[in-house]
């Protein structure tokens, strides 16, 4: 975090922390050329988990390391991950057994591909790791690549609303402070204390970001907890949901292969598919969200590389039956990546249905505050992986500061999405009443086409309506302009509501005949509950629903 300069003058300066200072009897032999000999007074270089490391450090260190880990230093240490361990693992206590496993104990991301056709390196486990080098100068990248799912959800924590908040952050992170909150890492690259130290990385003997593209502590956090949400192995968090979309289609879909979609998407998404991914060989088909058989037609007649959609739809709020079609998709060999940032991951999970895949626009309900760009998929780490190498290669990379920001905004996420999908049920029912609207989509309703999918596969129904005014173009922009609290703006998800009519706000550059291809009419509206009042916007829409 950036500090004032007025701080300057109350704080003495700091700098990164030196080596930290073992006790005489078990301080590691280090060697001239700097790497760790096999042992550290007989004590065997197995032990260089996090645990078997508690034990070498004195008691009051992690304390002081803690006072001196508050500030933005960006070089993440051993003796840092040490600290963690210790300061968290409260089966064991400090200097616990050395055979434990320790919560929090030292894991490694994908490190930077040196090509991308190369696969990640497997970086040190947690039981095994091997420091190099002169051990301040080392990482721990704590990422949902190679951390099982049982330590992203904890057994002590039973609910989604309960992980969203204490995921990647309460059983130990990659940053050690004892603030709360997790702290924002700004920088852009990652030193080394010597050459020695680059080469160890190179050769996959030492983990290291080495640069910000490649990640970052902060980021790794919230990486961490969208894991632990989703039941993923991993999680890639890019610059924005549409970057999530496009790396991931360049990474997992080659030349000559073809895609299946759903007519009923986000069009920018529809956009690429159909128009810049021909350019380099890629195929699509387009089906409607329940058509089943066409989706078989699709794989029988084709080599499918992927099943592409949302679930629910933007803007109709369709549901495609993930586990029906990730069946068909597997046996032929194709992969399913649903997009489900109308449903968030408390509503919907769709690995555990059997998607390969799952992405969102963090953008939307999962940082919820209409503050923040970004995007993010999960899924198996293999997947993940493939992304990841295409994401460093082509940028898109996000800044910690937002990636801070959505950590926040995932604290309330189930408290926002409870009042806002209580709120889009209640007035879906009311509207799907009143006599100036003519048809409502929302999937909570009996009268939606998938309304038994949506029951079978959701566990709440989301917080966006559309519905159709009984009027032309200007009597639903009338509508639409009538309303005092929902703001006209694309997006949706945030504790604002957000109204569009999306013939003017998404297809006005398509003629009305082109916009009803894809079922867009001039009297559609797409309405984003925010978490105001029920009260309050239920006055508000009726009395903007009496002016038309």
């Amino acid at each position: 975090m950036a500090v004032s300069s007025c701080c300057a003058r109350i704080f003495p300066a700091f700098e990164c922390r030196s080596d930290p200072e073992f006790p005489g009897n078990l301080k590691p032999e280090i060697p001239a050329g700097g790497r760790i000999s096999g042992k550290v007074n007989s004590v065997p270089t197995r032990l260089f988990g996090a645990n078997a490391l508690s034990s070498l450090i004195p008691r009051n260190f992690v304390r002081q390391l803690s006072t001196q880990a508050r500030r933005n230093c960006s070089n993440i240490g051993v003796a840092q991950i040490v600290a963690a361990s210790s300061s968290n693992n409260n089966s064991t206590g400090f200097g616990g057994p050395t055979g434990a496993p320790a919560v929090g104990s030292i894991t490694a991301v994908d490190a930077a591909p040196i090509s991308a056709a190369e696969p990640n390196v497997e970086l040190a486990s947690s039981d095994d790791a091997v420091v190099l080098g002169d051990l301040s100068s080392a990482v721990k990248l704590s990422s949902s690549d190679s951390a099982s799912l049982g330590d992203l959800r904890p057994s002590f924590l039973s609910s989604d609303g309960s992980i969203a908040i204490h995921a990647g952050e309460r059983l130990g992170r990659g940053i050690v402070t004892d603030a709360i909150t997790t702290p924002v890492v700004n920088t852009s690259a990652y030193f080394f204390k010597k050459s020695a130290d680059l080469i160890d990385v190179k050769e996959g003997r030492h983990a290291s970001f080495e640069y910000g593209r490649y990640g970052n502590p902060t980021t790794v956090v919230l990486e961490e907890k969208i894991s632990a949400l989703e039941g993923a192995e991993s999680t890639l968090l890019l610059a924005s949901g549409m970057c999530a979309s496009t790396v991931m289609l360049l990474a997992l879909v080659p030349a000559g292969g073809l895609i299946v979609t759903t007519t009923d998407c986000y069009r920018q998404a529809r956009i690429f598919i159909e128009t810049f991914l021909p350019k380099m060989g890629i195929r699509a088909t387009v089906i409607d969200p329940a058509d089943v058989e066409g989706l078989k037609a699709a794989l029988d007649q084709n080599n499918v590389t992927i099943f592409f959609t949302e679930s629910p739809t933007n803007p109709f709020l369709r549901c495609v039956d993930i586990q029906l079609v990730s069946e068909l998709c597997h046996q032929k060999g194709a992969l399913v990546c649903i997009d489900g940032t109308f449903a968030t991951p408390l509503n919907q999970k769709a690995l555990a249905l059997g998607a390969d895949l799952v992405l969102h626009s963090a953008t939307k309900y999962i940082a919820g505050h209409n503050d923040v760009l970004a995007g993010c998929i999960s899924g198996r780490k293999s997947l993940v992986s493939a992304v990841r190498n295409m994401h460093h290669i082509l940028g898109g990379t996000l800044n910690p500061n937002a990636a801070y920001l959505i950590i926040r905004g995932m604290k309330t996420l189930h408290l926002r999405m409870q009042q806002q999908k209580t709120t889009a049920f209640r007035m879906a029912e009311i509207l799907e009443a009143h006599p100036k609207v003519k048809c409502v989509y929302y999937p909570g309703l009996a009268s939606h086409p998938e309304h038994e999918l949506a029951k079978r596969q959701m566990s709440g129904f989301g917080g966006v309506v559309s519905f159709e005014i009984d009027g032309d173009l200007m009597t639903t922009a009338k509508f639409v302009d009538a309303l005092k609290i929902a703001y006209i703006a694309p997006s949706f998800g945030g504790c604002e509501s957000i109204v569009v009519q999306p013939a003017i706000m998404s297809y006005w550059d398509l003629s009305q005949s082109e916009r009803l291809k894809y079922g867009i009419k001039d009297s559609l509206v797409r309405f984003s509950f925010g978490v105001e009042d029920f009260e309050d916007l239920k006055a508000d829409i009726l009395q903007a629903l009496e002016a038309i």
